[in-house]
C-alpha cells in the first residue's frame, strides 16, 4: 500500500470499526467490541504483510489468515469487503441473516477468503497449527522457493483459556513452526466480565515455555509498534510467534469501552451515535467506506497482484518438468488412483485367518501410502496400539518436515483440530488415530470437520468392551451412537478384511466430509461368504451376507465384531427360522440411509411378516431409526475389566446368547399376538 498519512490510516481503521458496528446494529445481534479494539492490528497485518488475491482466494502461496476469535466475525467480513473479495456491502447488511455470506461466526466455504470455520474458541489456533505444518510439509516436497507462505491469526483471551489451544500450541513450539504468527487481542475482557476473575497467569511466559517467540505491544492503536512486532516475528524462522497487543474492547464507545457489555451485544442506537461522534465519524450514511479508503485498499491489491503474477510464472516454469507437474496435481487435487478399490481389495484377498481389523487396516494403510503419497497422519501417542504408522514413511521432526508420520503426543483434542487444519489447507489427506472411547476428547473438531465438509480421517481402534482387561474406562458404549448423530460424518465399522479395505476406499474417495474408521482390538474369525466378496457392493454401506430361502421372516443387521458372531448365531436358531433369516452387514449406516426408500425397504422389509433385529456391542439407541420397533441386541451398561471371552459371556454377546435373545423375543411376540 502506498505511504498513507496518519489521517488516512485512522480513517481506514475507523472504517473497519464502523462497518462492524453498523452491521451488528443492523442485525441487532453480534459482537461489536472485538472488531472495534482489534481494527488497528488487523489493518496493519492486512495492508502491510498479508499476501492475498481477492480474485483467487485459494491460490496456494497466499498467506493464510485465521480469525480464531470467531465471535468478532465482522472484523474479517469488513476486511474481506475492503480487500475486494466477493463480499459486498449488501452482504454486510445481511450479517447474521439466512443464507448470507456473513454468518454469525466465519464459516469455511460460505465466505470467500475465510480459511476456517471458527467460533468454538481455541479451534482456530489449532487449525492454524495444522495449516502451518501443512505448508512446511508441502514445501519440503516441492521446494521452499515455491511455497513460503505464512499463517497469521488473531486470537482472544477465550482462545487461550481453552485447552485445545494449549495442546496445539505445545506441538507447534516443539515442531518449530516459524511460519506461524498470532496476534493476541489482549483486551482482558470476556463475555461475563473482566478476565482477572479467572485468567491471571502470564500468558506470554506460558507460550515462551511452549517454545514460541513472544512480544508485547502496549498500545493497540500504535500501528508502527504493531508493524515492528510482526516484522520481528517473521524473522523467527524456527519459532512460532505470539504478539500480545493491549487493546480496548469497544474502543471509541464512551460508555461501553473496556466493559463486557461491548462483547456480545449491539451497542444500541444512542451509543453508536456517541461512538461515531467521539471518533469523528459521520452519523450517516451507515456502512460508509470513504472513497480515499477504498482507493488505498485498491492500491494494495494492485501491488499484491504483481506478487501473485510472479508466483504463477514461477509455478508454470516449475511444472515444465513432467515429474513436477504430476507431483503438483497429486497434491493440489488430492488425487487417488482410479483402480484404488481393486488395489486395496488385493491387499486383503489372501487373509483367511482370524485377525483384528486394526491389524488388517495396518496392511491396507501401507498400500494406501504407496498409492496416495499425500496421505499423512499419526496418533495420540498410540501407534503401537492403533497400527497407523506408515512404515518407511519417515517422521515429521522439528525443522525436518519430509516425513509422513506425525507424532501428535497425548493430545486428542489438539490432534483432531490440527488434522482439520491440514484438511482446510487442502493439499494432504490427513488422519489422526486413537481409541474409540477418546473420540469424546475430540468431538468438537469432528463436528467442525463435518460442518465444514473437510476430508479429515479419524481412525478409532479398541471399538467395544471386547478390548478386554483395560476395563470400562477404556471400553466404549455410547460412542458409536454419538458419532452417528453428527450430520455429514460417515462412520465405518468393518467386520472383515474386505470391509476394512472398503472403508479406506470410501474415506479416500470422499472429499466433501470426514470419515471415522472404527476398528477392533480383538481378532475376528473370517466371515463365511457364499460367493467372493464384492467391494463395490460393500461401498454402498449395506448388503446381504446370508440370504433367506424365499421372503425373509427375520432380518438381522450387524456390524464389526458382531458380524461373525451373528453369522455363527444362525446355527443356534430353530431350523425353520434359520431358513427364513437374512443376515445383513451394515458397515456404514450413513451410506445405507442415502439409498432410496424403496431400496432400503427391500433390504430391510418393514411389514408385519418380517421381524428386524440389530446386533452391535454398544448402547444402540441409534439403531431404532433402522429397525423401528425391532429388537436391539447390544450393551446398555458400562463394561468390566476381564478377558474378551468372559465379557462376551457375561454381556450376552456370544453366538448362543445372541440366538437365545432373538428366539425369546420372537416367542414373547408370538404369545402376545396369540393373546390379542
Amino acid at each position: 500500500m502506498p505511504q498513507n498519512t496518519p489521517e488516512l490510516e485512522k480513517k481506514a481503521i475507523d472504517t473497519i470499526r464502523f462497518l462492524a458496528v453498523d452491521a451488528v446494529e443492523n442485525a441487532n445481534s453480534g459482537h461489536p467490541g472485538m472488531p472495534m479494539g482489534a481494527a488497528p492490528m488487523a489493518h496493519v497485518l492486512w495492508t502491510r504483510h498479508l499476501r492475498f488475491n481477492p480474485k483467487d482466494p485459494r491460490w496456494p502461496n497466499r498467506d493464510r489468515f485465521v480469525l480464531s476469535a470467531g465471535h468478532g466475525s465482522m472484523l474479517i467480513y469488513a476486511l474481506l469487503h475492503l480487500a475486494g473479495f466477493d463480499v459486498t456491502l449488501d452482504d454486510l447488511r445481511k450479517f447474521r441473516q439466512l443464507h448470507s455470506k456473513t454468518p454469525g461466526h466465519p464459516e469455511f466455504r460460505d465466505t470467500p477468503g475465510v480459511e476456517a470455520t471458527t467460533g468454538p474458541l481455541g479451534q482456530g489456533i489449532a487449525n492454524a497449527v495444522g495449516m502451518a505444518l501443512s505448508l512446511k510439509m508441502l514445501a519440503a516436497r516441492v521446494g521452499e522457493g515455491l511455497i513460503d507462505g505464512y499463517v497469521y491469526g488473531i486470537c482472544s483471551d477465550g482462545d487461550l483459556m481453552e485447552g485445545v489451544s494449549a495442546e496445539a500450541s505445545s506441538l507447534a513450539g516443539h515442531l518449530q513452526l516459524g511460519n506461524l504468527v498470532f496476534l493476541y487481542d489482549d483486551n482482558r475482557v470476556s463475555l461475563a466480565g473482566h478476565t482477572d476473575v479467572t485468567f491471571t497467569e502470564d500468558r506470554l511466559k506460558r507460550y515462551e515455555a511452549y517454545g514460541w517467540h513472544t512480544q508485547k505491544v502496549e498500545d493497540g492503536n500504535d500501528t508502527e509498534a504493531i508493524d515492528r512486532a510482526i516484522r520481528a516475528a517473521k524473522q523467527q524462522k524456527e519459532r512460532p510467534s505470539l504478539i500480545a497487543v493491549r487493546t480496548i474492547i469497544g474502543y471509541g464507545s464512551p460508555n461501553k469501552a473496556d466493559t463486557h457489555e461491548a462483547h456480545g451485544s449491539p451497542l444500541g442506537k444512542d451509543e453508536v451515535r456517541l461512538a461515531k461522534q467521539k471518533l469523528g465519524w459521520p452519523q450517516e450514511p451507515t456502512f460508509l467506506v470513504p472513497d480515499e479508503v477504498r482507493a488505498s485498499w485498491a492500491a494494495r491489491v494492485g501491488e499484491l497482484k504483481k506478487t501473485y503474477d510472479a508466483w504463477q510464472q514461477k509455478l508454470e516454469q516449475w511444472r515444465k518438468d513432467a515429474a513436477h507437474a504430476r507431483l503438483w496435481d497429486q497434491y493440489a487435487n488430492r488425487e487417488v488412483p482410479r483402480d484404488l478399490a481393486e488395489q486395496l481389495a488385493k491387499v486383503v484377498a489372501s487373509t483367511t485367518a482370524a485377525e483384528a481389523t486394526r491389524k488388517v487396516s495396518q496392511a491396507v494403510i501401507q498400500k494406501v501410502a504407496e498409492l496416495v503419497p499425500n496421505v499423512v497422519g499419526g496418533s495420540a501417542d498410540l501407534d503401537p496400539s492403533t497400527f497407523t504408522y506408515i512404515k518407511d514413511g519417515g517422521d515429521v521432526r522439528p525443522g525436518d518436515y519430509r516425513g509422513r508420520n506425525i507424532h501428535f503426543g497425548v493430545r486428542e483434542h489438539g490432534m483432531g483440530a490440527v488434522v482439520n487444519g491440514f484438511a482446510y489447507d487442502g493439499f494432504f489427506v490427513p488422519y489422526g488415530a486413537t481409541f474409540l472411547l477418546f473420540s469424546d476428547y475430540m468431538r468438537p473438531p469432528i463436528r467442525l470437520a463435518a460442518l465444514s465438509r473437510l476430508q479429515s480421517l479419524f481412525v478409532y481402534t479398541h471399538d467395544s468392551i471386547f478390548l478386554g482387561e483395560d476395563g470400562p474406562t477404556h471400553q466404549p458404549i455410547e460412542q458409536l451412537a454419538s458419532l452417528r448423530a453428527i450430520p455429514n460424518l460417515q462412520v465405518w465399522r468393518p467386520g472383515d478384511p474386505l470391509e476394512v479395505a472398503a472403508s479406506w476406499v470410501a474415506a479416500l474417495q470422499r472429499k466433501e466430509g470426514p470419515t471415522a474408521l472404527v476398528l477392533t482390538r480383538q481378532k475376528l474369525p473370517p466371515l463365511q461368504r457364499a460367493t467372493a466378496g464384492d467391494l463395490q457392493k460393500t461401498l454402498r454401506g449395506a448388503y446381504t451376507l446370508v440370504e433367506a430361502q424365499g421372503d425373509p421372516g427375520l432380518v438381522i443387521v450387524a456390524t464389526g465384531s458382531e458380524l461373525p458372531a451373528s453369522q455363527a448365531a444362525l446355527q443356534f436358531l430353530d431350523p425353520g427360522l434359520r431358513a427364513r433369516t437374512r443376515l445383513v452387514s451394515m458397515p456404514c449406516v450413513e451410506r445405507f440411509l442415502e439409498w432410496p426408500g424403496d431400496e432400503q425397504r427391500k433390504l430391510l422389509p418393514h411389514d408385519t411378516r418380517t421381524k428386524l433385529v440389530a446386533v452391535e456391542a454398544a448402547g444402540g439407541l441409534d439403531w431404532y431409526r433402522i429397525i423401528g420397533d425391532g429388537l436391539m441386541v447390544g450393551i446398555d451398561r458400562f463394561g468390566a475389566s476381564a478377558p474378551e471371552k468372559a465379557l462376551a459371556e457375561a454381556y450376552g454377546m456370544t453366538p448362543q446368547k445372541i440366538a437365545g435373545r432373538i428366539s425369546k423375543w420372537l416367542a414373547e411376540g408370538a404369545r402376545t399376538n396369540t393373546k390379542g
